[in-house]
């Protein structure tokens, strides 16, 4: 039977199991969107209102299932608008797959309308960037780029579609069944080796991270480290993969290290790094362990053998996928050593943490997040963009064993609202909880429509300070009293959430916050709530006059 390319495609998706796609519509892939026309209710195209929206959806998608994120662009400034949410995708070890129309194949190289050479332009970008030249060859290539997403280290894969070749005839047969591939596992000589190095520790830490993880993985993770009493850190914006109840979680290694994690990873003689890259944010800028040979023996465990010994050399490389590694650290009998002590302290620094007085703000963070903390469900996903205020759901949420936090190791703003979209499409039962800032809202509002057509309407809490409050602090700290382009005047925000058919309204003190929540909770068209925030309560323990008093006593001269 003959069928277009758009059409194989499609039925190549549903092969291998994908159900959910993202997109913004455009001419260079028609032919792909008259064959999503017969899939609805089997793999739904979510219609978008930017493609960095979209973009970001994907990627969250991806980050939360483990099954590929599927986005949809057009050529040219559809992709370059997509671009964020690839580079988002790859940061995170997201799977992601990112459909880009291309201009005809007899066009190429002549700078086309919307041209663009994605090999180039997204080479060092995505896992992979490739073109389907040949309809023939469509099974084998997505086949290969699925397979890429969800091996060894996840991350995007971008897949240039030329419009002719769209609607070009083929009779290959559409890809059948999801594919099944076994995670690489670590061998017994190598389990024992890491039992006897952890064994002779005097300081050891578990560093984990990556998003690939299956919940009974991490608790087979989780029961070795209590059994051994060995303390665990989550690397930047992977604390939700690790129960923080447990007496054995210490804290996250990350932007804005707290003290106490940093001490105890240069202290550590011991490390076993699980499914986490060594970037920068959780080597504090690569000063914790020193390059390319740490003090700190580290025995570094990941699906990829491109990611040991990237930036550092470890005592001991196990190539191994995070489940498999899990399953066999299930029969690996406890270490004991002299730790407990060190471990403890870990522990009560993380629960000091979270300790806090009155913030100088009409609407306290500290309060609003302690309340959530309580009346938030076991399997809440919380998700942010980029700012000071992603402290709140990154410092002092604890996560429950089945709570979710999807937050951009890019440090991209814009991405919390299609990341809380994306997961109510995936997950439309469950309570999502964005927390954005004013500036960080406004990089994808427009996703709101989005949500509204697709009946994915999260519950969003607008921090609400009126200026672009990281660079803000980042000005005091440099330049104190010489305040330029980060003050903002900032539309009717209740208004713009109710016009998107979101119930919404202000919160201008910590004492009105509950009973607005609890109506927020109770909408059934999800929730905007603007929350009145000072510009001096922009971190939790320094005002923003402090911060420039601080910088202007520096400057003065002795």
């Amino acid at each position: 039977m003959k069928r277009n390319g758009g059409k194989l495609i499609v039925e190549c998706l549903l092969g291998l199991g994908a159900t959910k796609s993202f997109g913004v519509p455009g001419e260079s892939y028609l032919a792909v969107l008259d064959a999503l026309h017969d899939t609805v209710g089997r793999l739904d195209y979510v219609l978008c209102r930017n493609e960095g929206g979209a973009a970001f959806m994907a990627a969250a998608y991806g980050k939360l299932t483990g099954q590929p994120g599927i986005c949809f662009v057009t050529r040219g400034p559809g992709a370059t608008n997509a671009s964020i949410g690839v580079h988002t995708a790859m940061q995170d070890s997201a799977p992601m797959l990112l459909f880009v129309g291309q201009v005809g194949r007899d066009m190429r190289g002549r700078e086309a309308f919307q041209e663009v050479d994605y090999r180039a332009a997204f080479g060092t970008v995505a896992k992979w960037a490739v073109e389907i030249d040949d309809a023939d060859r469509i099974p084998e290539i997505l086949s290969r780029a699925w397979t890429m997403a969800v091996t060894g280290r996840p991350g995007p894969v971008v897949i240039a579609l030329p419009e002719d070749m769209l609607t070009s005839l083929t009779d290959a047969e559409p890809l059948a069944g999801p594919l099944d591939i076994s995670e690489p596992a670590p061998s017994p000589a190598a389990m024992a080796r890491l039992h006897d190095m952890l064994g002779g520790a005097q300081r050891p830490v578990i560093l984990y991270g990556g998003c690939n993880w299956k919940p009974e993985a991490m608790a087979r993770v989780q029961q070795f480290a209590e059994a051994s009493d060995i303390p665990v850190v989550a690397v930047f914006r992977y604390q939700d993969q690790y129960d923080n109840h447990s007496p054995t979680f210490c804290g996250e290694a990350g932007v804005g290290m707290v003290e106490s994690v940093r001490t105890m990873l240069k202290d550590a003689d011991v490390i076993l790094a699980i499914n986490n890259r060594f970037g920068e944010n959780s080597t504090d800028g690569y000063t914790l362990f020193d390059v390319p040979s740490p003090k700190q023996a580290i025995i570094h465990v990941h699906g990829s053998d491109l990611e040991i010994g990237k930036v550092y050399r470890p005592a001991f490389g196990i190539q191994a996928g995070p489940n498999a590694f899990a399953e066999a650290l299930r029969v690996l009998a406890p270490v004991k050593g002299p730790w407990s002590e060190w471990r403890k302290r870990g522990r009560d620094a993380y629960l000091q943490g979270f300790e806090l007085g009155d913030l100088l703000s009409p609407v306290d963070m500290g309060k609003v997040t302690a309340l959530l903390n309580d009346i938030l469900p076991d399997d809440v996903i919380l998700t942010n963009g980029a700012g000071n205020f992603t402290v709140w759901p990154n410092k002092f949420f604890r996560f429950g064993p089945k709570a979710r936090l999807l937050a951009p190791q890019s440090g991209a703003m814009g991405y919390g609202v299609p990341a809380a979209i994306a997961a109510r499409v995936a997950y439309p039962d469950r309570t999502v909880v964005c927390f954005a800032g004013d500036g960080d809202f406004q990089m994808n509002c427009q996703e709101l429509a989005t949500a509204l057509q697709a009946g994915a309407q999260p519950i969003i809490l607008l921090l609400n300070n009126g200026i672009y409050g990281t660079i803000r602090a980042h000005q005091e700290r440099h330049y104190p009293e010489r305040v330029s382009g980060t003050t903002m005047v900032n539309p009717d925000f209740v208004a713009l959430a109710k016009a998107y058919g979101f119930h919404a309204e202000r919160v201008a003190t910590t004492a009105d916050f509950a009973a607005a929540f609890e109506r927020a909770r109770a909408s059934k068209t999800g929730a905007l709530l603007d929350l009145e925030i000072s510009p001096e309560a922009l971190t939790p323990r320094r005002t923003l006059s402090q911060m420039r008093q601080a910088a202007l006593a520096a400057k003065e001269p002795e």
